[in-house]
C-alpha cells in the first residue's frame, strides 16, 4: 500500500464535499509529475491525506482513498472547463485522474503544526517551493500524522 497528500482547494472540493458525495473524481491535475504519480504509483486501496490548500488556514482536514485505476480526465476536453486543455485529444489523453473515496474528516492538522512536529520535517508538502498537488507520504509520515490527529 502506498500513501498519498492530495491537495484540493476547499472551494473547489472539500473534505465535506466528498464526505457528502462519497466518491469525488480528482480531475484538473494539470502537472505531469502529479498525473505519473496517479498513472503508474497509485493503488486501489492507498490512503490519501486531504489537505486544504489556497485557503485562510491550509492543512490536512481527513482521510480518504484511492478507489479506483486511473482513467482519462473528461474535464481536458471541455472547453467550458478551466481544466481544458486544446492539444489533448480523446483518441490520446494528456490528463488523468483517479475516484478518491472518504474515509474520516478529521480535525484540522494546519501547515503550522505540521512544520513544529519534527517527525514530519521530511513531508514534500513542507519543503521550500512544493508546489505540486499529489505528493507521496511514507508510511511514518502516514502513521504520524494519524497519531497527531488522533492526539496520541
Amino acid at each position: 500500500m502506498n500513501y498519498w497528500l492530495m491537495k484540493s482547494e476547499p472551494d473547489e472540493a472539500s473534505i465535506h464535499d466528498l464526505q457528502r458525495a462519497g466518491t469525488l473524481p480528482w480531475t484538473g491535475v494539470r502537472n505531469y509529475q502529479a498525473r505519473n504519480f496517479m498513472r503508474d504509483d497509485m493503488r486501489i486501496g492507498d490512503g490519501v491525506l486531504f489537505y486544504h490548500s489556497s485557503c485562510a488556514e491550509p492543512g490536512i482536514a481527513g482521510l480518504a482513498e484511492v478507489c479506483s485505476a486511473p482513467y482519462p480526465d473528461a474535464t481536458q476536453f471541455d472547453p467550458a472547463s478551466p481544466y481544458y486543455d486544446a492539444k489533448s485529444k480523446p483518441d490520446a489523453p494528456r490528463w488523468l485522474h483517479v475516484d478518491v473515496r472518504w474515509r474520516e474528516t478529521t480535525r484540522l492538522l494546519a501547515l503550522t503544526e505540521m512544520r513544529a512536529a519534527p517527525e514530519l520535517a521530511t513531508m514534500r508538502v513542507l519543503e521550500r517551493g512544493s508546489r505540486l498537488s499529489i505528493t507521496p507520504v511514507t508510511p511514518e509520515q502516514w502513521q504520524a500524522v494519524l497519531r497527531r490527529l488522533s492526539g496520541a
